[in-house]
């Protein structure tokens, strides 16, 4: 009789773990929430005005366009004492981790890229 209930109690945790296991990776399959800020901005902070004067729409990492299939556009913050608070936008999640390896280096290719096309006034045509 004790082996039954050692062996129903086995049971019960194995498809215990089965089941939080599956659970586990269908969060993992949700799709991201729109733009997400993967760090807050400081206080003071306009992420909407950043986000529309971001100078290009491709991820300084990769080079592919940031709104994607990917999970993007992923909004980022970057902090550095002494200096204001600094969106940088990436295509995907993994792009960020490869961004704080090398920050400097990212931030100049998004210093250097093209600023963005104004649109001409309504009936102006040349």
């Amino acid at each position: 009789m004790n082996t039954n209930r050692t062996s129903t109690v086995v049971t019960l945790l194995i498809g215990a773990s089965l089941l939080l296991a599956s659970t586990v990776r269908a969060a993992d399959a949700l799709p991201p929430a729109a733009t997400p800020a993967v760090t807050s901005p400081a206080e003071g902070f306009d992420l909407a005005k950043a986000q529309a004067a971001y100078p290009t729409d491709t991820c300084v990492v990769t080079g592919e366009k940031i709104e994607n299939n990917m999970g993007g556009p992923i909004d980022y913050i970057h902090k550095e004492a002494g200096k204001p608070d600094r969106l940088v936008r990436f295509c995907c999640k993994a792009c960020v981790k490869d961004f704080k390896k090398d920050p400097a280096k990212f931030l100049a290719k998004l210093d250097s890229a093209p600023a963005p096309a104004k649109a001409a006034p309504a009936g102006h045509t040349h």
